[in-house]
């Protein structure tokens, strides 16, 4: 089932986010596997990122792959992220 994850990272800025994003698909094969839409929305206090994933697993196989990399940069960690099961979702 897919689900929708927003997490807030309070703190982050968009160079952080972009420098993230840079080291991330700089990796071998593709950790955004299972990652249906993306969506960084930068705030005030850091940024709002909204994930669509086509799984759980999916989204906590790349946790597992995000994580080291965001505390390699010095990034501050996030809170809990809010998940919620999607009832529909399409791309036109």
């Amino acid at each position: 089932m897919a689900i929708l994850v927003k997490a807030e990272l309070a703190g982050v800025t968009t160079d952080q986010y972009d420098a993230l994003n840079d080291k991330l698909q700089a990796l071998p094969g593709n950790p955004f596997e299972g990652c249906l839409s993306h969506v960084c929305v930068p705030t005030g206090s850091g940024l709002v990122i909204y994930n669509v994933w086509e799984s759980e697993q999916a989204m906590e196989k790349f946790m597992g792959i995000v994580l080291p990399v965001a505390q390699e940069l010095g990034l501050p960690q996030g809170s809990q992220p809010e998940i919620s099961p999607v009832h529909g979702h399409w791309t036109p």
